[in-house]
């Protein structure tokens, strides 16, 4: 599996889906609910996301989930 600093500057839904685990259907969800940025480019409108803005949304998901952790939310 690639990891993010070694993909292509705007990898597509798919090879972030895979980077983050989660199912192509999954990383779609995160991008039309705006937890994740991205852009369509193209005629048919094809999602490109920035490397930079996979790396943000792992950084905002550990934060988060150290705070559920810190009140109680989540089993350590």
């Amino acid at each position: 599996m690639p990891e993010v600093a070694k993909m292509h500057r705007f990898p597509t839904t798919e090879q972030v889906a895979e980077e983050l685990n989660v199912s192509v259907n999954r990383g779609r969800a995160l991008l039309k609910a705006g937890d994740l940025r991205g852009i369509q480019v193209g005629g048919r409108k094809v999602w490109r996301i920035a490397a930079a803005d996979v790396e943000s949304y792992i950084a905002e998901a550990y934060k988060v989930t150290a705070q559920r952790i810190a009140a109680g939310e989540l089993p350590e």
